[in-house]
């Protein structure tokens, strides 16, 4: 169901990266429903062609690009906003939702596993973010949002590598907000905890295997302790990004909304 008007994005050329995991599908889905053009990105092409198709199907108007790319390749980084701004035209946001979990207790924390978070989580998304800050500058308006965890604002157990890189996006997006904002550019972060995706769902399978829970067990046992008593759904994760793309949030910079159901407050 569409919160926002069908004009919030009206016209308003939105790249998404990682739009095959579930917070950037449904992002995707909802920015079509406000108006928004968009150029759609991951490695998984067969399903960025689902979702294309779910967008016109929520809007036969929506122009929806997908580019089948890796973001921590230059070449393919180079070719996403170059595709993007060829076929829509200029840059008005980004959302930056490409991302992994990765590692364990650090004693058991390979030097792969450690590289690969982090070059997904934080090198590649800094780097990608660079390129099409250049475009955006042009135009001295726009939106950019992060997806940064409650995990970027406090570790937890096992957590090393998945924490470190979000805890190194809060950090370049309450830095980065400085510097874009001069241009008229918003920089902000959504920090979920446990979200109803495939992600999700395999760390919270990963938590219950080391606590001896099976799946359904460590979920009731994660949301018991939780005020809301629920993990977050993902469409409550993309309207809240929607939220920061709006002009509705114009005066918001630097911030790190956190999605909790209570979780953390602070």
């Amino acid at each position: 169901m569409a919160i926002f008007a069908e004009d919030a994005l009206l016209g308003k050329h939105i790249i998404i990266t990682g739009a095959t995991g579930g917070i950037g599908y449904e992002t995707a889905k909802a920015a079509v429903q406000a108006g928004a053009t968009i150029t759609i990105t991951g490695r998984d092409s067969e399903k960025l062609y689902q979702l294309k198709d779910e967008c016109i199907a929520l809007d036969g108007r929506a122009h929806v690009l997908s580019v089948s790319a890796d973001i921590n390749k230059e070449e393919d980084r180079e070719r996403i906003v170059r595709e993007a701004i060829k076929e829509i035209g200029p840059v008005y946001g980004l959302v930056n939702s490409a991302g992994k979990t990765g590692g364990g207790a650090l004693e058991d924390l390979s030097e792969e596993e450690l590289r690969s978070t982090i070059e997904l989580n934080f090198f590649s998304t800094v780097l990608f973010t660079q390129s099409v800050y250049q475009e955006m500058k042009q135009h001295q308006k726009g939106a950019i949002v992060n997806l940064s965890s409650l995990s970027g604002l406090r570790g937890t157990y096992g957590n090393t590598a998945y924490s470190g890189s979000k805890f190194a996006i809060t950090a370049f997006t309450q830095s980065f907000a400085h510097e874009a904002i001069q241009h008229k550019i918003r920089v902000n972060a959504v920090c979920p905890g446990f979200v109803d995706t495939e992600m999700g769902r395999n760390s919270i399978a990963s938590i219950g295997e080391r606590e001896g829970r099976g799946f359904e067990e460590q979920l009731e046992f994660a949301e018991q302790g939780l005020p809301s008593g629920r993990i977050t759904q993902p469409e409550e994760v993309a309207n809240s990004i929607l939220f920061l793309l709006t002009e509705a949030s114009e005066n918001i910079v630097g911030e790190s909304l956190k999605i909790s159901g209570g979780g953390v407050m602070r």
